[in-house]
């Protein structure tokens, strides 16, 4: 098990200790997709959903979930971000787009907070829009990019 670093000698579940690590500028941008009816993106785009101004509403819930992501994920370190940015599109039709960026200057990565960022928005969406489509889909989610630490870069499809 000594290849596992979530793991102790014992074979028990442990938070890494991260203290040896260089702080080095870190960046993950995550995506996720909500697929619904047309016309329950039409909604979303016109601003008549009644619970309010659906993506709005969901960039905040991006924003405070990739500050709580440690919160929500057992080993995930606390970090201090020092940005995060979440941006909307669409297809037109049934697809709407959530992406995230998150940075930090610190000892570990960032692609928990920004993975949990748009699965956030995203359940956020579901949440606002359920009373007009209980059948929306969530996903796929997953990392996009990331930037920093001693494991180098990452960017999805190299």
């Amino acid at each position: 098990m000594a290849d596992l670093t979530h793991f102790n000698e014992q074979g028990r579940a442990r938070m890494v200790d991260i203290s040896e690590k260089q702080e080095t500028s870190r960046t993950a941008t995550a995506k996720t997709t909500v697929t619904m009816r047309p016309d329950t993106l039409a909604l979303i785009k016109e601003g008549r959903i009644g619970k309010g101004d659906v993506l709005a509403v969901s960039q905040v819930a991006a924003i405070m979930a990739a500050k709580k992501t440690s919160d929500w994920i057992p080993m995930c370190h606390p970090l201090s971000l020092t940005g995060v940015d979440v941006s909307f599109a669409d297809n037109g039709t049934n697809e709407l787009y959530i992406e995230a960026t998150v940075k930090t200057k610190g000892l570990t990565g960032v692609e928990m907070e920004a993975l949990t960022a748009v699965s956030a928005a995203a359940l956020t969406v579901y949440d606002m829009c359920k009373a007009a489509e209980k059948g929306m889909q969530i996903g796929p989610t997953l990392l996009v990019t990331k930037t920093g630490g001693k494991s180098g870069d990452y960017h999805l499809g190299d």
